[in-house]
């Protein structure tokens, strides 16, 4: 019997803010996620903890084969969210690929040993504390874009001059490296990841979205 072709419409995984399921449905597209469970004893041969096979597969059923727009820094992010053999050791822990990149880059996309979604490269840096944040901080960034009247981009030290008083901190995108503040009339993203793990702080990057009202300010 042949196999059921994968629908290329998404269905957001539970979980998620009402602004970023709508986000993924939208603007994403599946395509079919990958066999991995194929792997497993290939992978436990060369070490890898069974454990750690079960957090990749998860991954893979949860996020596998999600391709999302472009995101706004790191170079678009990941092309297509998938996982792929677990990286690490019993000492330093280890670490699962969360998809290809779309060019050429000095760092990839990893799911860290406590279920952050970062950048490795130089160094190990933990964006968000998990891959929804991940996917929350691009829904946010694709509303904001839509309703701001202006966006603002500052690099560099400029950005550790940003005044974040009376600006709260945006919960559901889980950031770490990475937050996004929300005040009375604007949202401002604060990208770090690539300053902090590749030690240039020239790569501080922060975008302000500026005129929102309420709507903007929230989008469900």
């Amino acid at each position: 019997m042949a196999a059921t072709p994968t629908s290329p419409v998404p269905v957001a995984p539970a979980g998620l803010t009402r602004r970023a399921e709508s986000f993924v449905a939208c603007e994403g597209i599946r395509v079919a996620r990958q066999d991995i469970e194929r792997h497993r004893e290939a992978w436990i041969e060369h070490g890898v903890p069974a454990a750690e096979i079960d957090r990749a597969v998860a991954y893979e059923d949860r996020w596998g084969g999600l391709a999302l727009p472009p995101a706004p820094f790191y170079e678009s992010g990941p092309r297509i969210l998938g996982a792929d053999v677990p990286e690490g050791s019993a000492a330093e822990g280890w670490w699962i690929p969360a998809g290809d990149c779309r060019y050429s880059m000095a760092y990839g996309f990893m799911i860290g040993p406590g279920g952050e979604f970062g950048i490795d490269g130089y160094h190990w840096t933990p964006l968000h504390a998990s891959t929804e944040g991940w996917v929350e901080s691009l829904a946010l960034a694709n509303h904001a874009r839509r309703w701001a009247k202006t966006i603002t981009r500052i690099t560099g030290e400029a950005v550790d001059s940003i005044d974040l008083e009376g600006y709260e901190p945006v919960p559901e995108v889980r950031g770490q490296t990475d937050t996004w503040w929300r005040g009375k009339d604007s949202l401002i993203a604060l990208y770090r990841g690539e300053a902090v793990g590749m030690d240039a702080p020239e790569c501080l990057e922060a975008h302000v979205y500026g005129g929102l009202d309420e709507w903007g300010l929230q989008g469900g």
